[in-house]
């Protein structure tokens, strides 16, 4: 062999490990073999019924994820509420959130652990230092979207067993949530996952959490922030609640406040499935 052709050859190395470092650092799994998450997701629109009044419409369309442009965002789920109703919806959605967290993870998406106010506990996590060091970038300017009131009432907090203040009750997220430290990302700050993002070609994001009313929709990091900048959001509506207590307009139950915070977004940022849908569609069925 040649210096010459030794020397090209030395170089060309060293750039594929330069290049390799990076996926390692950001958390990618080389050993995860690519795969596209099919999906059924739904919307709403504004139509005309056959007697020309205005209705809104469920409309269904598929929709394709490959899983290394797609994470998912697990939005306060706290280890503990201020409200117990709350703690105890919360409690029966846990094991199916984690399960989803765990099928979307072994397919190559990238799950952020997203509890909002709890970040000094996880100061010394390489899933937090993950999002820290990912190179900055300038989001877009925001794409203009209609806003309109929520249909539910929420202003006395929305606790539905009796609380009547508000306080900070949680620490951390709740430990029935595993979190991968060697792929996962943790961050409550919508700029810092938009470096992320950015850094690992994140084109979609399904969102689960609470509350659907309040920090799902609202937080930087979750629905109307992430439809702003251009991401394509989709809600798993059966791993979502809703603060809201029936004693207030409309003076419905709990859950049918929940089906009706889900419709609005389906109406005015983002599509909805559901968790049968994503198991069933990591499986291309």
């Amino acid at each position: 062999m040649s210096r010459r052709t030794a020397g090209m050859l030395a170089m060309a190395m060293a750039m594929a490990a330069a290049w390799a470092a990076p996926a390692e650092e950001s958390g990618k799994d080389p050993t995860v073999k690519p795969v596209t998450l099919h999906l059924s997701v739904r919307s709403r629109r504004l139509v005309e019924d056959d007697k020309g009044h205005g209705v809104w419409k469920a409309e269904t369309a598929a929709r394709a994820m490959p899983a290394a442009e797609t994470a998912l965002v697990l939005c306060d789920v706290w280890d503990k509420h201020w409200c117990r109703g709350a703690n105890e919806r919360l409690a029966a959605l846990l094991p199916r959130m984690n399960e989803v967290a765990k099928a979307l993870r072994g397919a190559g998406v990238l799950v952020v652990h997203a509890p909002s106010e709890t970040m000094d506990f996880y100061k010394d996590s390489p899933a937090r230092r993950r999002v820290l060091d990912a190179p900055k970038a300038d989001p877009p300017a925001h794409i203009k979207r209609d806003d309109p009131p929520l249909p539910v009432d929420a202003s006395d907090g929305g606790s539905d067993t009796g609380e009547k203040s508000w306080h900070r009750a949680w620490t951390r997220q709740h430990p029935a949530i595993e979190t991968d430290e060697s792929r996962d990302a943790i961050s409550d700050n919508g700029l810092d996952l938009y470096n992320l993002y950015q850094q690992r070609g994140i084109r979609n994001i399904l969102v689960m959490g609470v509350h659907t009313n309040m920090c799902v929709l609202n937080r930087s990091f979750a629905i109307k922030q992430m439809v702003r900048w251009g991401f394509n959001v989709v809600l798993v509506r059966d791993l979502t609640d809703t603060m809201y207590n029936p004693a207030r307009p409309p003076y419905v139950p709990h859950e049918e406040g929940t089906r009706l915070v889900v419709e609005y977004i389906e109406a005015f940022w983002c599509p909805t499935t559901t968790s049968d849908e994503v198991l069933k569609g990591l499986k291309g069925k």
